[in-house]
C-alpha cells in the first residue's frame, strides 16, 4: 500500500491538502486534512498532513520550523458547527426573515432547530456553535422586542409571500395544545380539553397552511376555549391582515358546528370539513339495496343534506359527498372486532360497563348489541365531507386529506422543536416563545420538502462537518471542513 499528500487546486485560487491511500493502481482510501488558502495556510496544512502519514506506532512525532529549527507542537484548540450554522442562517435570510434586524432573535432560532433547550440553555448552545452570544439579559430584551414589534406578524408575511397568497387561496387549518407544568390557572392558561387527557393548565394553538404544510399564521387562545370558536376569528384576521377575496377553508370534523359552518357562509368563506355519520347515507345504502353489490374502492356519492341553523327553524341545504375506501373499511372492522371482543369479555366476567361500545342495559341486564354492530359494520370504510364548493367531488376530497400536513407540522414543532412544556410564565414571554417555534416550523418544512429528509437527519448530517481552530507554535489557523459530494448536492437543493 502506497501513501501520499495529494493537493488539489480550486480555479478560486484555494488549495486542498488530502492524504491519499492507494494499492496498487486503486484509491482505497482520502483523508481531508483541509482547504488553504494563502501560502501560509499550506504550509499549515502541510505538517498536519504529515502528522497524519506518520507511523501509528511512533511513540513521539516532534516538528520543526524550518527557519527557526524550534520545535512546534500542533494544538486543536476548539471545533464548532459553524457549516450548520451558516447553512440554517441562509434559509433564514432567504425566507427574508431578516428583515426583523435582531441577531439575537435569529441565533435562538436556529438554536431552537439544532438543540431545542431554555432560553438560558440556549447560550451554551449558541457558544458550541463559535458565536459571539448575547447574555441571559440580551435573550429576554429580544423577547420584548419581539412582542413590541410584532415579529410574528413580519415572518407570517414573508412566508405568505413564499406562498404566493393571493386573492383567491386554499387553507388548511387545525388546533392543538400545549401545557404548563404549573399547578395554578391565569387568565390565559387554562384547565380544558385536552386531546392528551393531560389535567395541567394549557393554551390552545391554531395553525394555519397552506396546501404543502408550510406555515402562514399561527394564533394562541385560552386554555378552555372550544376548538369550534377558534376558526372565525383566525379566518377574519388572516383575510384583513392579507387582503383576501376569497378564502377556501380546509378543516377537521372537530370544528363541524352548525353555528360555525353559518358564520363561515355567512362571512363570505368556502369550506369543506369533515362530516360525522351517525348512520349509513341514504344515497349509499339505496344504492346497495337497488344493485344488490357491495361498494367499490374509491366510490363516491353526494346529496344535498338540510342542515338546520342554529337557534332558527330555518334550514340550510349543503353539498356532502361520501367516499368508500377499502382500506379504510379493513381498519374500521378490525376496531369493530376489537370492540365486540372488549364487550364479550366484560359481558363473561360480569364487569362494570366501561366504555363498552357495543354493549347495553335491557331491564337491568347486560347485552351485546347486535344493532350498533350491524350499523357499525354498514358505515365502515365510508368518510363524509361537507362543502359549498361546486368542483368536482374529488378535488374535494383530496384537498380534505392534504390535512396531514398541519398534523405533521405540529408534530413537528411538538417533538424536533420541543415547543412544549413551556415553561415563561408572563404571556408576552409565552408569545415570543411561540413566535421562535413558528420561524423555525417555517424553516424546517422548507428544509424538509426540498430535501425530503427529517430535520433531524439534515441537522446530525451537517453537525458532524466540524470547523477546526489550530494553533502551531503562536499562530493560529482555520481548518475548514470537507463537505462530501451528496452533502453538497443537498445543500444545493436548499438555494433560493
Amino acid at each position: 500500500m502506497k501513501r501520499y499528500i495529494c493537493k488539489e487546486k480550486f480555479k478560486d485560487g484555494r488549495v486542498r491538502i488530502k492524504v491519499v491511500d492507494k494499492d496498487g493502481r486503486r484509491r482505497i482510501g482520502v483523508k481531508h486534512i483541509g482547504v488553504a488558502h494563502n501560502e501560509k495556510e499550506i504550509d499549515t496544512l502541510l505538517i498536519l498532513a504529515r502528522e497524519e502519514m506518520r507511523d501509528p506506532n511512533q511513540l513521539e512525532l516532534k516538528l520543526f520550523d524550518d527557519k527557526e529549527g524550534v520545535e512546534q507542537r500542533i494544538i486543536q484548540k476548539r471545533a464548532y458547527s459553524k457549516y450548520l450554522f451558516e447553512s440554517l442562517g441562509e434559509i433564514y435570510d432567504g425566507l427574508k426573515f431578516n428583515e426583523i434586524k435582531d441577531e439575537t432573535f435569529k441565533q435562538m432560532t436556529i438554536a431552537r432547530i439544532i438543540e431545542p433547550a431554555s432560553k438560558l440553555d440556549t447560550i451554551r448552545i449558541l457558544k458550541k456553535l463559535g458565536l459571539e452570544v448575547a447574555t441571559n439579559t440580551g435573550i429576554h430584551r429580544s423577547l420584548r422586542r419581539a412582542i413590541e414589534k410584532d415579529y410574528r406578524r413580519i415572518i407570517s408575511n414573508r412566508c405568505c409571500e413564499r406562498t404566493t397568497i393571493n386573492k383567491k387561496t386554499l387553507l388548511l387549518y387545525d388546533v392543538t395544545t400545549l401545557y404548563f407544568e404549573i399547578d395554578r390557572e391565569d387568565e390565559y392558561r387554562k384547565s380544558g380539553y385536552s386531546k392528551e387527557r393531560r389535567l395541567e393548565p394549557q393554551i390552545i394553538i391554531g395553525l394555519l397552511v397552506d396546501k404543502n404544510g408550510f406555515p402562514l399564521a399561527l394564533y394562541s387562545f385560552e386554555g378552555n376555549k372550544a376548538e369550534t370558536k377558534t376558526i372565525i376569528p383566525v379566518l377574519n384576521e388572516f383575510k384583513k391582515e392579507h387582503k383576501i377575496d376569497d378564502i377556501t377553508v380546509i378543516a377537521d370534523a372537530g370544528m363541524l358546528s352548525a353555528q360555525n359552518l353559518d358564520l363561515i357562509e355567512e362571512k363570505g368563506f368556502k369550506f369543506v370539513v369533515g362530516s360525522r355519520i351517525a348512520k349509513m347515507p341514504y344515497g349509499i345504502e339505496n344504492n346497495c339495496k337497488k344493485d344488490g353489490m357491495k361498494l367499490k374502492d374509491g366510490e363516491t356519492f353526494e346529496e344535498n343534506q338540510e342542515f338546520k341553523r342554529e337557534g332558527k327553524d330555518i334550514k340550510t341545504a349543503r353539498r356532502v359527498i361520501y367516499q368508500y375506501k377499502q382500506k379504510r373499511a379493513d381498519l374500521d372492522n378490525r376496531n369493530i372486532d376489537k370492540q365486540i371482543r372488549k364487550s364479550e369479555q366484560q359481558l363473561k366476567n360480569n364487569a362494570q360497563i366501561k366504555r363498552a361500545k357495543f354493549l347495553k342495559i335491557v331491564k337491568s341486564k347486560k347485552e351485546i348489541d347486535y344493532k350498533a354492530i350491524r350499523e357499525a359494520r354498514l358505515k365502515a370504510g365510508i368518510k363524509g365531507y361537507v362543502t359549498n364548493l361546486s368542483c368536482e367531488a374529488q378535488q374535494v376530497i383530496d384537498g380534505y386529506h392534504n390535512l396531514f400536513q398541519v398534523e405533521r407540522s405540529f408534530r413537528m414543532s411538538k417533538t424536533d422543536l420541543c415547543a412544549r412544556p413551556i415553561f415563561h410564565q408572563k404571556r408576552d414571554s409565552i408569545e415570543a416563545h411561540l413566535t421562535i417555534c413558528f420561524a423555525a416550523l417555517a424553516i424546517c418544512r422548507y428544509i424538509q420538502d426540498k430535501t425530503k429528509i427529517s430535520i433531524k437527519r439534515f441537522v446530525q448530517r451537517l453537525e458532524l462537518l466540524q470547523t477546526g481552530i489550530i494553533k502551531i507554535g503562536n499562530n493560529e489557523y482555520i481548518a475548514e471542513p470537507e463537505i462530501d459530494f451528496d452533502t453538497q448536492q443537498m445543500i444545493n437543493l436548499l438555494k433560493f
